[in-house]
């Protein structure tokens, strides 16, 4: 945060630094959201209809948005010193507990809590604390302390709708009616909250350290492409005591070599650029708006692609270990299809969007398989589950190998820049450490 001449950090806050890097504190954060994207991709799996992928995706963003704002805040503290733990700990508990309702999120089963309205307590004490936290940081300096009251403004409308939400009384609207009112207001909130975001100035927010803002957007990337290899693992059936089978060991191949087709799009030579363009914007404002556009707001596709992705694997190879089936499965239902090659697609359109925001590069190849992938959907809803598979794999597989040699000159200079910023670091450290220990 941009503090005025004169402000000072309250007692027990350490402020972070241009160098500083993801501490190990949130690290321990990000485990609440692995249990939290698993949970994500059961609520849907349970409801495969377009009404439930809707669900699905209004409480991927309401908890991306909580994400974020751990991020941001990692971004002005240490979180890993003085009483930050603490306050740390506290809402992780509080976002454990809003990852569990998950799945009762739009549902309120019989014996036990209201599903709906716990869910919707538990978001609004996890952005509360957030923004406490927050206004705990700007309370020396009355700049930031009367620009930090306007973030609490979408926090209380956006809960207010999910509030409204949870226990609106069934004898206003039934059916069909009372599903739409309810998905209404769930989608106003994520409106209000999303947009404010965009149109909101004069926070007092920046990024202090564009490395620590970049890896902690890169790592929750990698959060989500373990939920696939999760559901990859989970997905055979093999606790039920089903046999390991060659169409199975085939099919998990397949996927881990889509898995590692979509890590190699974005880490082996776009992260480390969207980096480093963000260390070069020295404006501070135009830092931040980089920041929200490429990592808040363009990073939020990448993973709802890969949690749709990981949806599609639910329950594919579990049919290929079922003895009465085929050797290479059923056809796909349609949502599985679509929830498989959809979110590959939606990962590669992200990743194109982020090059074009960040880079001003159009990254034509990425265009090319999105196409491919929509052309050749319709042949795969009349194959064998892993064949589908297997097919979406080739063309990963040819996308990765086509992409990078399009960024041949890019990768270079890109990936020679990054390997130099980590020998310099790597001396310091070892200078340092020479000196000191």
């Amino acid at each position: 945060m941009r503090r005025g001449a004169g402000g000072r950090w309250p007692t027990g806050i350490r402020p972070s630094a241009p160098g500083a890097r993801a501490t190990r504190l949130e690290l321990f954060y990000d485990l609440v959201f692995v249990f939290a994207f698993l949970n994500v991709t059961t609520l849907t799996a349970g409801n495969p209809t377009p009404g439930g992928l809707v669900q699905c995706l209004i409480v991927l963003a309401l908890l991306w948005w909580c994400w974020t704002a751990f991020a941001a805040f990692g971004n002005v503290v240490r979180t890993d010193q003085g009483v930050v733990p603490l306050v740390g700990f506290a809402t992780t508990a509080a976002a454990f507990v809003f990852a569990l309702a998950m799945p009762q999120a739009f549902r309120d089963n019989p014996g036990g809590l209201n599903g709906p309205l716990v869910f919707a307590v538990c978001y609004f004490l996890v952005r509360a604390s957030q923004v406490a936290a927050f206004g705990w940081v700007a309370r020396g300096d009355p700049v930031l302390r009367r620009q930090w009251l306007l973030l609490s403004v979408p926090v209380v409308i956006a809960t207010g709708l999910i509030l409204t939400a949870s226990t609106l009384p069934q004898r206003f609207v039934e059916g069909s009616a009372e599903v739409g009112l309810r998905l209404g207001l769930w989608i106003a909130a994520i409106a209000v909250e999303y947009g404010v975001g965009l149109v909101l100035r004069g926070t007092g927010w920046t990024v202090i350290s564009a490395g620590h803002w970049a890896e902690r957007h890169a790592l929750i990337v990698l959060v989500a492409l373990g939920e696939s290899v999760i559901a990859l693992g989970l997905g055979p059936g093999l606790i039920a005591g089903l046999s390991l089978t060659w169409p199975i060991i085939i099919g998990a191949v397949l996927g881990i070599a889509v898995v590692a087709g979509l890590w190699w799009a974005y880490f082996d030579t776009l992260a480390l650029a969207l980096e480093q363009a963000l260390h070069r914007t020295r404006d501070v404002d135009a830092r931040v708006a980089l920041a929200r556009d490429a990592y808040t707001y363009l990073h939020l596709p990448l993973v709802a692609g890969i949690i749709l992705f990981a949806l599609g694997l639910k329950g594919l190879l579990d049919e290929g270990a079922d003895p009465s089936n085929p050797a290479w499965g059923l056809p796909l239902p349609g949502f599985d299809l679509l929830a498989l090659y959809g979110g590959v697609a939606l990962y590669l359109l992200g990743l194109v969007a982020l090059g074009w925001r960040a880079l001003r590069a159009l990254r034509w190849p990425s265009i090319g398989f999105v196409l491919l992938l929509a052309a050749s959907a319709p042949l795969a809803a009349r194959l064998p589950e892993l064949i589908a598979l297997g097919l979406l794999g080739v063309v990963v597989v040819a996308l990765t190998a086509v992409q990078t040699a399009a960024d041949a000159p890019l990768r270079g200079r890109v990936r020679q820049v990054a390997l130099q910023e980590q020998y310099a670091a790597e001396a310091d450290q070892t200078r340092w450490r020479g000196e000191h220990l």
